[in-house]
C-alpha cells in the first residue's frame, strides 16, 4: 500500500532497550516484511492483535480542529516496545502492522485557507482519501480473524474503522466511544466531527453509546438529533462527575447493555480525559483510571472487536507521559480481551 509504512525488526532493535533480567514488549511482538497481502499472511500468523498506526490530522484540522494528532503513534509505539514482557501481558501475540501517513497531504493544507469554502471542501476531500485506506486495512486484518488496535490521529478514522469492520462482518457494527462529544455532526463533507454519523447514514453503524458527552461542548440541535434516533445513547459527563445522579461504572454498564448485543467496537477519544493534551484538550472529564478501567472492562466482552484511540496531541514536553498514557490503555484492552474464550 502507498501510504503505509511497515513496522520494521531494524526498527524495533534500534528503539527497544534491553536490560539484563528482563524482557522487553518488542523483543516478542512480530512483524511482516512485505505488504503485498497483507490477508494472506495474517492469516498464517499465530496472533490475535494487530496494532495499527494512522499519522495524521488532517481530519482535524477540516473540522477546524488543532493540528498535533499525527505525532501520537510515534510517541506511542516507541513506548510500548519498551514495556515489560510477562504472564500477564503476552506480547507473542500481537503483530505490529505499521502505520498509515500522508506526508503530501499534511504538506498541502498547510497552504490552504481552511476558512474559505472552496478550500475547505477540498481539505473534506483529502479525509475521504484517507477514508479509503482505513477500511480496507481493517477489513484485512478482520478478514483474517484478528483483532485490530488502531492509536493516533483524530476521531475522523471512526467511519474508516467502522466500515471496514462492518465490511468484514457482513453486519452493521454497534460502537461505545468514551468522548466528550458524540461526533454526529451532520454530513457536510468528511472531518473528525461526523464518522458516526457517516457510519449510521450509510448503515455501517447501528446501536452507539457515547460515555462522557459534554453539556457545554453540544449544541441544542445536537442534543434534539441524538434524542430523536432510537440507536444512540448517552451518559453525560455531567451526569457522572458533577449532578452524580448515576456513578461511572452505572454508566458503563448503561453504554455496555445497549451495544453488547453483537460485535461492537471500543473507542477512546483522549479528549474525555482531564488534562491530557488532545485537540480539545479539556480541564474537565474522567480521570486516566477511569479511562484505563472503562476500556479494560468492556474488552471483557467476547463480542469487543477492535481497540480505536485517537485524538491524542503531544508535544515535547509532554510526549513521554503521553506515550506511556496511550501505552497503558493498549495494553489494558490486550488483558481484558485475552480473557474470552
Amino acid at each position: 500500500m502507498k501510504n503505509l509504512t511497515l513496522m520494521s525488526s531494524k526498527y524495533i532493535d534500534q528503539n527497544v532497550n534491553k536490560r539484563k533480567g528482563e524482557t522487553k514488549f518488542g523483543e516478542h511482538v512480530k512483524v511482516l516484511s512485505d505488504s503485498t497481502n497483507i490477508y494472506a499472511d495474517l492469516l498464517n500468523l499465530d496472533v490475535d492483535y494487530v496494532i495499527l498506526g494512522i499519522s495524521e490530522d488532517v481530519g482535524v484540522y477540516a473540522n477546524s480542529g488543532k493540528q498535533g494528532t499525527r505525532k501520537a503513534w510515534k510517541t506511542f509505539i516507541k513506548t510500548l516496545l519498551n514495556t515489560q514482557s510477562n504472564d500477564r501481558l503476552n506480547a507473542k501475540k500481537v503483530l505490529v502492522l505499521g502505520h498509515l501517513s500522508y506526508p503530501s497531504f499534511q504538506k498541502s493544507i498547510t497552504s490552504i485557507d481552511r476558512f474559505k469554502k472552496k478550500n475547505l471542501r477540498k481539505i473534506r476531500e483529502l479525509v475521504s482519501e484517507i477514508d479509503k485506506d482505513v477500511s480496507y486495512l481493517i477489513s484485512q486484518i478482520v478478514k483474517a480473524g484478528k483483532t485490530p488496535i488502531i492509536v493516533g490521529g483524530g476521531h475522523n478514522n471512526a467511519y474508516g474503522i467502522i466500515k471496514g469492520s462492518a465490511l468484514a462482518h457482513n453486519a452493521a457494527l454497534n460502537v461505545i466511544n468514551l468522548d466528550a462529544h458524540s461526533d454526529f455532526r451532520p454530513e457536510e463533507g468528511r472531518h473528525s466531527g461526523n464518522g458516526f454519523s457517516y457510519a449510521y447514514a450509510e448503515g455501517f453503524l447501528k446501536n452507539y453509546f457515547i460515555l462522557g458527552l459534554q453539556d457545554n461542548y453540544t449544541s441544542h440541535n445536537l442534543f434534539n438529533t441524538l434524542s430523536k434516533i432510537k440507536d444512540i445513547k448517552y451518559s453525560t459527563l455531567d451526569a457522572v462527575k458533577v449532578c452524580k445522579t448515576l456513578s461511572f461504572e452505572e454508566a458503563l454498564k448503561l453504554g455496555l447493555d445497549h451495544v453488547n448485543s453483537k460485535k461492537f467496537g471500543v473507542e477512546l477519544d483522549c479528549d474525555a480525559i482531564k488534562n491530557i493534551a488532545s485537540s480539545a484538550m479539556t480541564p474537565s472529564g474522567f480521570s486516566i483510571e477511569e479511562a484505563r478501567r472503562y476500556l479494560y472492562v468492556s474488552s471483557q466482552n467476547s463480542n469487543a472487536c477492535y481497540l480505536h484511540i485517537c485524538e491524542a496531541s503531544p508535544n515535547k514536553k509532554n510526549k513521554v507521559q503521553i506515550g506511556k498514557l496511550i501505552s497503558f490503555l493498549v495494553t489494558d484492552f490486550i488483558k481484558g480481551h485475552s480473557q474470552n474464550p
